[in-house]
């Protein structure tokens, strides 16, 4: 009869406790990433603005350029206007997010971006002039000009808006700390009153994952 062997039998347990003791310890670690992991995402979505056009039935915005030009933007709508030296756009926003939305720049393209278009690298867009805030749930706007009729996109803007044809701009902004950045496409439709109708097509995520 073979004598017990305890020494080993100890061994054995003891390996056995320490194995159940570090799986119980790595599935606690890792519940705890995943908690921290959704708390983030909690606490960022919770600073994240979303751009939308403002509803038709929101109020107008006066929306004013350096050289005195004026604008009052209707719900929904957007301002496209040429003369010799400037192109002057403008569009009626609303703020869906939960974060406060401060506009970083823009792009036109001279022609409406169907499902298939990927947004432009961010150092493509042009610089705003002055910071523009919109606060969650509230309306807003967007302004852009073109100033030199030699610079590029001027002629393309210029024929697009007086031929009344349907144009895109993407707008790049971000939460008030400057960060988790977002772009989103947005097109003008000439309406019969020689105004334009704004709507949204894409957004994008810049600053994290992808959505899509």
């Amino acid at each position: 009869m073979l004598a017990t062997d305890w020494v080993t039998i100890s061994a054995l347990a003891t390996a056995g406790a320490t194995l159940v003791l570090a799986i119980a310890t790595f599935a606690s670690v890792r519940s705890a990433n995943r908690a921290a992991r959704a708390a983030e995402r909690s606490l960022l979505a919770g600073l994240r603005p979303v751009l939308l056009p403002s509803r038709p039935d929101d109020p107008p915005q006066k929306v004013g350029f350096a050289d005195e030009h004026w604008f009052r933007v209707s719900g929904s709508g957007g301002i496209a206007e040429v003369t010799d030296e400037a192109i002057y756009l403008a569009a009626a926003l609303r703020n869906v997010g939960t974060g406060i939305a401060v506009l970083h720049g823009w792009y036109l393209h001279p022609e409406r971006q169907g499902g298939s278009f990927d947004h432009l690298p961010v150092d493509r867009f042009r610089r705003l002039t002055r910071d523009l805030y919109i606060a969650p749930g509230e309306v807003g706007f967007w302004q852009g000009a073109f100033r030199d009729p030699s610079e590029d996109g001027f002629a393309a803007a210029r024929a697009a808006i007086e031929e009344r044809h349907r144009f895109s701009v993407e707008l790049l902004y971000g939460d008030h700390e400057l960060g988790r950045r977002a772009i989103s496409l947005f097109s003008f439709t000439p309406r019969d009153d020689d105004g334009w109708l704004v709507t949204v097509g894409r957004h994008w995520t810049v600053d994290g994952g992808a959505p899509r």
